[in-house]
């Protein structure tokens, strides 16, 4: 290629062209290569992995066996090697070790062990292997010997897994039905008994003595609740000795026989016994259980829903309050207000709104909205609860209106760019016609606009889904005790603090105990908060194209 030819191909633009295709092409790979690796990550936590068992010899010492999961293998240099006094044959300088899930940490004091290669014979996969995951203290793995009822063998031998089984179905049955009642009759109850407490205290309040007419009628309630909750405790004492009959035998890698009742097991699969499709199928159920669960094992294990819950929730209830406002901001600074330098001053503090660090909201939202507007609301409307607070503590309604300022600016510029978009033409016609000021802007400009202002909400919920400083001051905590939405009157608690799928990664990543355990939850966790970002701005994203089609169809 001549000089010549080169400097007009140049001119012509055409490399940029192709430097700015290949660079998106780039991320693109970079950014599917990144979410793929975290998926891999993440749900291959949740296969059954089959279980080894194998003889470890360290130089001088007996043999050991060992029964787990091999998780991760990796060569070792010769350096690493000398200071673990590890002998290696002549001209090898290399060798492999190996991360095993050995469970049992109650027993064992870790659940994860590093071992090395040369030191382990050859690993066997016995089907009668147990997992068994259990409520606290993580995995268990071993030999099922029999099963107790009462003190008394029930079964043993080949038939001892599936009358397990059995048993366990009802084990997790009984618990439902006590967690039915503690927390959902009884905790009725408590509410109610709160009520009251509180309704006594707004009566010595305004002055009412006792013995009136009011507190006879409290006390009147009050026994009756009481009344309700004796019965209710007598249930749940038969509930849980029925519960706490059962109990397994089973034997560790060491030979030590250990007895787990079954009230404290979650699941329990031989994963060495199983085929493919059985496989499949545990692994559905283990997604499943996931998604839809409360964790447990300071959150290493368990399920993610609260935090699911807890994000949807503050995103929508955010997405509400910012979408109005910022409309609103933008009609005015585009429709009504005067153009001069005030205007452009308001438009370039709000184009530097967007780049204030997130965790400055995060203060001002603790300072203003929690300790100001939510102590002046409890001594206005909750006197009788201080000095318990009930709106002046971080809450889901704080985390969503400061995240809300956080994404104002999103959608103030968005909606402004959509109005500037509309021709002058159609709204002198609207106004020719005899429509007013507000009938043209509110008829014809609002609803040509309206893909705009939802462009300006998919950007803002794509920004606060994925926020975690500022919440960890304005009510995201590690676990919650109960959801913002139940069956209690009001059923919707803006006051409650709530769990968030981004501060659960960090709280997982960097403050678990158990750092191997919770590794994989925490690509798990963070793939799933990105499917539930995805979705919510695909719904947003299909009721923008539907405003857009409705719009060329009233057009036609």
């Amino acid at each position: 290629m001549s000089k010549q030819s080169l400097s007009s191909w140049v001119k012509s633009g055409s490399p940029w062209v192709w430097l700015n295709a290949g660079a998106v092409s780039i991320s693109l790979v970079m950014v599917v290569g990144l979410l793929g690796l975290i998926a891999v990550r993440g749900l291959s936590h949740f296969w059954p992995a089959d279980l080894m068992e194998v003889s470890y010899t360290k130089p001088g010492q007996k043999i050991e066996i060992l029964i787990g999961e091999l998780i991760e293998t990796e060569t070792v240099p010769a350096a690493q090697l000398k200071r673990a006094e590890l002998e290696l044959p002549e001209g090898q300088d290399t060798a492999e070790r190996m991360l095993i899930k050995v469970g049992n940490r109650d027993y064992f004091g870790m659940d994860f062990r590093w071992v090395n290669g040369p030191w382990l014979a050859e690993a066997s996969y016995p089907k009668e292997l147990l997992s068994i995951e259990r409520r606290e203290w993580g995995r268990f793995y071993g030999r099922l010997i029999n099963i107790k009822q009462q003190g008394e063998i029930v079964a043993s031998g080949d038939d001892a897994y599936d009358e397990m089984q059995q048993r366990l179905a009802r084990s997790n049955d009984l618990i439902g039905q006590i967690k039915h009642l503690e927390y959902g009759v009884i905790g009725k109850i408590n509410h109610s008994m709160e009520s009251i407490r509180l309704d006594k205290r707004r009566l010595a309040l305004k002055g009412i003595a006792e013995g009136s007419l009011e507190y006879a009628e409290l006390a009147q309630r009050k026994a009756k609740l009481d009344a309700d909750y004796s019965e209710l405790q007598k249930e749940l004492e038969v509930l849980y000795a029925s519960l706490n009959r059962d109990l397994l035998l089973v034997k560790m890698s060491n030979g030590q026989e250990v007895e787990i009742p079954l009230a404290k097991i979650v699941l329990v699969h031989r994963p060495n016994a199983m085929n493919l499709i059985e496989k499949i199928g545990f692994y559905g159920h283990a997604i499943w259980d996931f998604v839809s669960s409360d964790p447990r094992e300071a959150n290493t294990e368990g399920g993610v829903f609260p935090a699911i819950f807890g994000t949807i929730m503050m995103v929508l209830i955010m997405a509400v309050l910012v979408t109005p406002f910022g409309v609103v901001a933008a009609v005015y600074l585009k429709e009504y207000a005067k153009q001069g330098p005030i205007i452009r001053l308001i438009r370039i503090a709000v184009n530097n709104l967007a780049g204030v660090p997130s965790i400055v909201y995060g203060v001002f939202g603790l300072g203003f909205f929690v300790y100001f507007l939510g102590g002046n609301i409890d001594e206005l409307f909750f006197q009788a609860s201080l000095p318990a607070p009930t709106f002046g503590t971080p809450g889901l309604m704080w985390a969503s209106l400061t995240l809300a300022i956080l994404t104002v600016p999103v959608v103030i510029v968005a909606t402004e760019e959509g109005l500037s978009r509309i021709p002058r033409a159609i709204r002198e016609g609207s106004l020719a016609l005899g429509a007013t000021k507000a009938e043209t802007l509110w008829r014809t400009v609002l609803p040509m606009a309206a893909p705009a202002m939802m462009t300006g909400m998919i950007l803002a919920v794509a920004r606060a889904a994925g926020e975690v400083a500022p919440l960890m001051m304005v009510g995201v905590v590690k676990l919650a005790p109960a959801l913002a939405v139940d069956n209690l009157a009001p059923y919707l608690h803006l006051d409650r603090q709530f769990m968030h799928l981004g501060f659960h990664i960090y709280d997982v990543g960097f403050q678990s105990p158990n750092v191997e355990a919770a590794r994989p939850l925490v690509y798990a966790t963070a793939i799933l908060l990105v499917v539930i970002i995805i979705g919510l701005n695909l719904v947003a994203i299909h009721i923008r194209n539907r405003l857009r089609e409705t719009y060329k169809a009233s057009e036609g």
